[in-house]
Formats: C-alpha cells, structure tokens, sequence
C-alpha cells in the first residue's frame, strides 16, 4: 500500500498555514462579507486561507491539481487536493466557532478519485483530526501528539444519538418524514452541523448523522476521517465515499437502518 505520510504531513503545514490565516479574521468588525451566487455567504478569510492553500501546494506539489470552493479546478492529473478554506462560514461570519478548514488528497482509482488524505482543522475550538489511507484516523495537537480514533460500538438505534445540520434541506427533498421518524427512533439529536458531526463519528461520541445537500469538498477529508476510524461513509443511495452530493455516516453498525430511515418513502 502507498505511504501517504509526506502528503499527510504536507497537509498539516498547508493547515497551520489557514489557521494563522482564519484566526488574524475571525471575529474582525472589519470583516468583509460577500453573497455568491448561490446565496451562500463567503468572506476575505475564505479567499485568502484558499490562496494561501494553493500557492502552497504550488511549490510543495507542482504536479498535482487542485480543487477548491472559492476558486474552482487547476490542473490535471491522477492527484487532486480537494479545500474547503472555511466550512461553517455562515458561523465564522457570526463568531461562532464551530467552523474548519477541509482539506483533502484524492487519487485517481477504478470507482473514480478516492481521498487517501484527509485532515479537518478547528483552530477556534483549539481541535484537528486526520486520517490516511490505511494508517488510520487521529486527532491531537500533531502527528507526534495524537491520539487514535475509533467509532463506537452502539449497535442499538433507540441507544444512538443522531446530528443533522437542518430541517430545510430534507423537507425540499421530500426525505423529511423519514427524518422525523428517525429523531423518534434515536435516543438523542443534536444539530451541531458542517464538519463536526463527522468528526464526532470518527471519535465515538455519536453514532450517526447525515446531510441531504453537499458538495465534494465538503465531504473528501471527513469520509476517510470517519472511514478510517471505523465508521461508514456514504451518500444517500449508499454509494461509499463523498460523490452523492450529500452524506450518511455512522459507526457501520448503524448504517443501514440510517438510510432505510432517510430513504423511506422518499
């Protein structure tokens, strides 16, 4: 099996290199605010941590490509590092500190590209985690300083405790009565939302949770997170891996009743 540890490593400095970045920002009163397209908001520190990102991996993995939110797809090749600057935006724009930056090494394999990489990186809630193919999942202050993850062992729905993001989304789906009858099903819901829940899986403290709407980079550095501590990742229709355009995750015990739920009458 291919040693990802130097792209691992690379992947912790290109983070620390965000971090500095999204920190000097959040909280700013001078914060500057955009609405894209999609109406979705996206400051100055999402550009400027995506920039510094690429310029990077510019000099660090010349060859490689990149995909990003802000700036879209350079390059070509069997490599692609996949970055989401800030996911949580709408909380970093509101000093709220549950937002990271996503980011992700893909190789090009026989369902498609895959992420062997993964690393999540929450400078305000002073926590990171990351993963690679086959060398397992950890969270800590460095790689020198880790400690490993695994996702539980609840096997039981009624004992699970279940994350979303929102109500919204599942409703314009038409999933949304499946998803009620899941929060009747667990023992507990929270909806903490964006990367953490993910996070959450892969350490143990829940056991399922799930999305109805992503995107790639969303979604490339938290499936081998959770995968790699033990845990299922999929999208929707059970698909393995971040290309469903939306998520469910859980321990892997649990999987299948989590999407029979989330599927149901859909």
């Amino acid at each position: 099996m291919p040693d990802y540890h130097d792209d691992l490593r690379l992947a912790h400095v290109l983070a620390d290199a965000a971090d500095a970045a999204t920190m000097d920002r959040f909280k700013a009163l001078d914060l500057k605010v955009e609405t894209k397209p999609d109406m979705t908001p996206v400051s100055e520190a999402d550009k400027t941590a995506e920039e510094l990102i690429r310029s990077n991996l510019k000099r660090g993995r010349p060859r490689d490509a990149i995909l990003g939110e802000e700036f879209g797809v350079e390059g070509t090749g069997p490599r692609r590092w996949v970055i989401d600057p800030i996911d949580g935006t709408k909380n970093y724009v509101r000093g709220v500190p549950v937002w990271a930056t996503l980011i992700s090494l893909m190789e090009a394999g026989e369902g498609g590209f895959q992420p062997v990489v993964g690393v999540v990186s929450a400078p305000a809630l002073g926590r990171r985690w990351w993963a690679a193919k086959g060398a397992g999942a950890f969270t800590g202050r460095s790689l020198t300083s880790a400690t490993r993850l695994k996702a539980s062992k609840v096997s039981r729905l009624q004992d699970a405790s279940f994350a979303y993001s929102s109500l919204t989304g599942w409703e314009e789906q038409g999933r949304l009565d499946g998803f009620m009858d899941l929060t009747r099903a667990v023992w507990r819901t929270r909806g903490y939302g964006d990367f953490w829940p993910y996070m959450m899986v892969a350490e143990g403290s829940i056991d399922i949770c799930a999305e109805p709407e992503l995107s790639l980079w969303d979604m490339a550095a938290t499936a081998i997170i959770v995968t790699e501590a033990g845990g299922t990742f999929t999208g929707l229709d059970g698909a393995p891996g971040p290309h469903s355009g939306n998520a469910a995750a859980s321990n892997g015990l649990l999987h299948d009743e989590l999407l029979g739920y989330l599927n149901q009458r859909y």
